[in-house]
């Protein structure tokens, strides 16, 4: 069955996607960046705006014409006459007002003065602004009245109709009120009224206020103007309405404020030309610049929001016929535009002609704390960041100056960084994904070329009939490749010692079984000798018997081992006392004892362990004469314990050194001795060393008058 995975070139490029965390990283540093720099541009606008105010410390003479000290002021009585960008033509049109007409005040129910009937919407209710244009002041009314009446042809009187009174306080300080009533649409001009304020008689024709009343189809509207000069800082207007034409009585009187006393009326804030020269200069510097008084009312400005961007950036767009500006403008400036946010080129400015200004900031520095603010456009394209600054005189506020600028400065230097990471990025994320599918490639086809060699090295039926060449690589496929060298060299020696143990094992059941054959011949033929014949035979088949006890002996051995416990025992008494035994036991053998370690406390099975020293020393005894001595030795070797048996005689054939430790592998010459060695007894204490943790090595002594077995635990 066919296992389902993933190929090498698969892995790396899974693993190698997670590069693509590090553009989210570098994302987030610049990010970070971007935070830094917009904590500098508040703090640089916060100076910004110390610099200016401190130009208009102690300079009260800004304020006072201003009434900068108001406690309060009143929407819709206190009004503030917009600068006009050009002539308006007085003709009751309104049409050049429309630009304005976010400016326009509503007045109604909120506003009446005077009654008496019950006040309906649609019977009078009108819009209304003021603006100036050079020395003249204009003003105009958009009236919605169910019936406009007229001034009749003979009367005298002015206020039995639809009127429009106007009460200022002059540059002298004088109260004075006018009115206007005329007999039919069209020009019109107004009447100064009596000093007696509870009387409207007209004293004199104003034609210094002149303007046009025009009827509409809600009403009527007026559009007036009149000499700067007149006015001071008090102005009141009110619509007067009279709807029925016998009795002309006052219905309503709507205004700003009470034209009736010179204490109700509406102060009026007109642009301030000291402040704003001071502020001319001040229109470079990248910021929309805001001075109010302690009323947030608005006595000047300077700059424009829409180029405050607060930092110059230069453009780092790729340009050219290169290929990287071709890759850059086809594929990398689309994908920048959709992913990254690009400042606006436009957006609504909701502050653009304000006559006052709201927000913390502000509040915070008129109580002589400067402070700053972050907020968004009303279309949420832009951040405007302002800063306001107090204005100091006497040590009392008398107003603030406030700073602006947007962050689309910072967005765009940030969206610059980020293009020129996300390239050098993509530039390291490519080249690395390139590097590793070609080092895949490399490691894929030298492990396929490894399994090729491998395959070949062994035929359909497991017979080994190739090598696998050495690598000299140094990494681990290199390494790997050696190992399976040095595998398949073991398996080759392993198959060679199968092959060669069907003949071992004949030349060593071959004589037994013909001592028992020529038995059970000659017991036949020489009935008289049967005695000697049967003992010949029982020889045969006890040395038969011998040889399948001894092949059988090391699977008994590895079945004990599993199911043997471990024991602290005393390693050097243990093996003063199987020395003891082999010199009670062989005393034609001469044993020698030496213990560099007279106390070493030994985990394992004392049982086992003397057996594993029985194989190795029976091994030595068969090839020494028994006038040589046999060696034992214990020490320490590092972290080690080491035990070395030593005996005189023949050398290890120098082919055989690496295979003393398999099965029925022995170097002793063909004999025909009773005994048989099938070439257990090392492999035998191999199996007991292993479950000791240790090993065996075999190798001839330095001055080659013998071998030496080193145990190492």
């Amino acid at each position: 069955m066919k296992r389902f995975g993933l190929k090498l070139r698969a892995k790396i490029l899974l693993f190698a996607s997670f590069l693509l965390v590090i553009p989210y990283l570098s994302y987030q540093y610049v990010v970070e960046l971007e935070s830094y720099l917009q904590i500098g541009q508040e703090q640089a606008l916060v100076g910004t705006a110390r610099a200016v105010a401190t130009a208009l410390h102690e300079r009260p003479a800004l304020f006072d014409v201003k009434s900068g000290f108001l406690h309060n002021v009143v929407a819709g009585k206190d009004l503030f006459i917009h600068e006009i960008a050009y002539p308006v033509q007085l003709d009751g049109r309104l049409d050049d007002w429309t630009e304005y007409k976010d400016k326009w005040l509503d007045y109604g129910a909120n506003s009446l003065i005077e009654q008496s009937i019950v006040y309906q919407p649609e019977s009078l209710q009108f819009t209304h602004m003021v603006g100036r244009y050079e020395q003249y002041v204009y003003a105009i009314f958009d009236v919605i009245d169910d019936s406009v009446l007229f001034r009749p042809q003979t009367s005298l009187r002015v206020d039995r109709n639809d009127f429009l009174q106007i009460a200022m306080l002059t540059n002298d300080g004088l109260f004075k009120r006018y009115l206007i009533a005329p007999y039919e649409p069209g020009w019109v001009n107004a009447y100064l009224l009596d000093e007696d304020v509870d009387r409207l008689t007209p004293v004199s024709l104003e034609t210094k206020i002149q303007g046009q009343w025009r009827i509409t189809p809600e009403g009527y509207s007026i559009e007036l103007r009149f000499p700067a000069a007149m006015l001071s800082s008090n102005i009141a207007f009110a619509i007067g309405d009279v709807d029925d034409p016998e009795t002309r009585r006052l219905n309503y009187l709507i205004g700003t404020a009470n034209p009736t006393r010179s204490e109700a009326l509406g102060t009026v804030l007109t642009p301030a030309p000291e402040i704003d020269k001071i502020l001319a200069g001040l229109s470079y510097s990248d910021s929309r610049i805001w001075v109010v008084d302690n009323n947030m009312r608005v006595l000047a400005t300077a700059g424009d929001i829409n180029t405050a961007t607060g930092f110059q950036v230069e453009s780092n767009r790729q340009t050219g016929k290169n290929f990287w500006g071709d890759l850059y403008q086809q594929f990398l400036q689309p994908l920048y535009q959709k992913i990254l946010t690009e400042p606006p080129q436009t957006f609504v400015d909701d502050l653009q002609d304000a006559v006052s200004l709201e927000g913390q900031d502000i509040q915070s520095a008129l109580t002589g704390k400067a402070d700053t603010l972050w907020r968004f456009t009303p279309d949420k394209k832009a951040v405007i960041l302002s800063a306001a600054h107090p204005i100091y005189n006497q040590g009392e506020v008398m107003g603030a100056v406030v700073v602006e600028q947007t962050t689309n400065g910072i967005r765009t230097l940030r969206n610059q960084a980020l293009e020129k990471q996300f390239n050098f990025i993509l530039a390291v994320i490519l080249i690395g994904i390139l590097a590793l599918l070609l080092l895949a490639s490399r490691i894929s086809n030298r492990i396929r070329k490894l399994r090729d060699d491998t395959e070949s090295a062994i035929d359909q039926s497991g017979k080994i009939v190739g090598q696998i060449p050495l690598s000299n690589s140094a990494d681990e496929i290199g390494d790997l490749s050696r190992t399976f060298h040095q595998v398949l060299e073991k398996l080759k020696q392993y198959n060679s010692y199968l092959e060669n143990m069907a003949s071992r094992l004949s030349h060593e059941l071959r004589t037994p079984v013909a001592v028992v054959n020529s038995s059970l011949d000659n017991i036949a033929l020489d009935p008289d000798n049967q005695a000697v014949y049967v003992e010949r035979a029982k020889q045969g088949i006890s040395r038969l018997s011998k040889i399948l006890n001894n092949m059988s002996e090391a699977t008994r051995l590895e079945e004990a081992i599993k199911g043997t416990d471990k024991e602290k025992f005393d390693l050097p008494g243990l093996l003063k006392s199987c020395v003891e035994g082999y010199g009670m036991t062989h005393p034609d053998y001469h044993f020698q004892l030496d213990l560099d370690v007279t106390e070493k406390t030994f985990v394992g099975a004392p049982d086992l362990f003397a057996q594993m020293l029985d194989k190795i020393v029976t091994n030595a005894m068969e090839f020494s004469k028994p006038s040589d001595t046999i060696r034992l030795r214990v020490f320490e070797k590092g972290s080690k314990t080491c035990i070395s048996v030593t005996n005189t005689g023949p050398l290890l054939p120098d082919k055989m050194r690496s295979q003393l430790m398999n099965s029925m592998i022995s170097v002793r010459p063909n004999t025909t001795s009773e005994s048989s060695h099938l070439g257990l007894g090392l492999f035998m204490a191999n199996i007991i060393a292993q479950f000791h943790n240790g090993s065996i090595d075999i190798d001839n002594l330095p001055d080659h008058s013998g071998v030496i077995v080193l145990l190492k635990f």
